[in-house]
């Protein structure tokens, strides 16, 4: 059996009827460190900043399988009573490559990972002009997950997450998805309502335990889309400038949100802060010190474990840090 800790934990916590788990969205080892530090429970790997921070591209399915899982298997090494959500996009391929994807996480130590109904050249869930597989391609994904996770007798959390709601049926003339001109947009907006709800609920039933309905665009659908799954546990993703209406924990959770992430919060500051900076160096040909004299590099090393590395390495007998750091 692939045991598990954080990922026993995190089915504790969605267990728990009092607790509402919140994740900070992260996309490297420093954005990880300073969650950690702050007293973060749970943290999200987000697919968006694992694109921008290690490729400097836009979450357009550009990141292969293989950096998806070297950056979450880095993540959770970090702290490994702290569960980690990972997203793992599509699953990359058909259902053996979900089966090797999923495996690849277990292994990574991942508490929890979601798979969606996207197509292959998929994209952030807040951009436009989706387009998502068949329903049968999308369960699929999920009993294969389901068939990894029981092979390797791991207690992995899996979540289904659908687009369905604002996305076009891929390769189909099928009318459950359609985009039929005298549709209203709430018609239009229903249908892919209902439709994504039909596929959360086939995704439960072949192997899910949470469900992600991406997108939801009102707070009245994000009160019946708890209702409509109840009583899985739902996630709701939080994204500042996305389509979602911006709730606070303590809302969610009055709605029967089990799980909030946050996927892009570290992602926004970095990117500010880093503009100031750059924009700091490049009038000035200086960066001034802050007058409260936080963030010099020592200061990052420790936050990122410098102290620890130093001990460990006294405890063993080591003796390559006896002169100090």
């Amino acid at each position: 059996m692939e045991v598990n800790q954080a990922a026993a934990k995190l089915r504790a916590q969605l267990a728990d009827p009092d607790q509402i788990i919140v994740c900070p969205g992260v996309q490297d080892g420093l954005s990880a460190r300073v969650c950690l530090h702050k007293g973060f429970k749970n943290l999200y790997m987000t697919g968006a900043g694992t694109s921008i921070s290690l490729l400097g591209q836009p979450d357009l399915g550009l990141t292969p399988v293989t950096d998806m899982i070297r950056n979450a298997s880095m993540i959770a090494s970090l702290d490994r009573s702290v569960p980690l959500i990972a997203d793992a996009d599509t699953g990359f391929g058909g259902p053996l490559m979900v089966s090797r994807t999923v495996e690849s996480y277990i292994l990574a130590g991942v508490a929890a990972l979601h798979l969606e109904d996207q197509v292959l050249t998929k994209r952030c869930g807040h951009l436009g002009g989706k387009e998502i597989v068949d329903i049968e391609t999308f369960v699929s994904r999920i009993r294969a997950a389901h068939e990894a996770r029981k092979r390797l007798r791991s207690e992995i959390v899996l979540i289904a997450r659908s687009d369905a709601l604002s996305a076009t049926l891929f390769s189909s003339s099928s009318p459950e998805i359609g985009t039929e001109e005298e549709e209203t947009k709430e018609e239009k907006q229903e249908r892919g309502f209902q439709e994504a709800v039909k596929r959360l609920k086939s995704a439960v039933q072949a192997g899910a335990d949470v469900a992600f309905f991406e997108g939801l665009q009102t707070r009245d659908q994000m009160r019946r889309v708890v209702g409509e799954m109840a009583p899985t546990p739902c996630l709701l993703n939080m994204v500042p400038g996305g389509v979602t209406p911006l709730i606070s924990a303590r809302e969610a959770k009055e709605m029967g949100f089990k799980i909030v992430i946050w996927p892009c919060f570290a992602m926004t500051a970095a990117y500010l802060a880093y503009q100031r900076a750059a924009d700091e160096l490049l009038c000035t040909g200086e960066i001034k010190e802050p007058e409260d004299r936080r963030g010099g590099v020592k200061e990052i090393f420790e936050v990122c474990g410098l102290s620890e590395c130093v001990e460990f390495d006294k405890l063993v007998g080591g003796s390559a840090f006896r002169n100090g750091v």
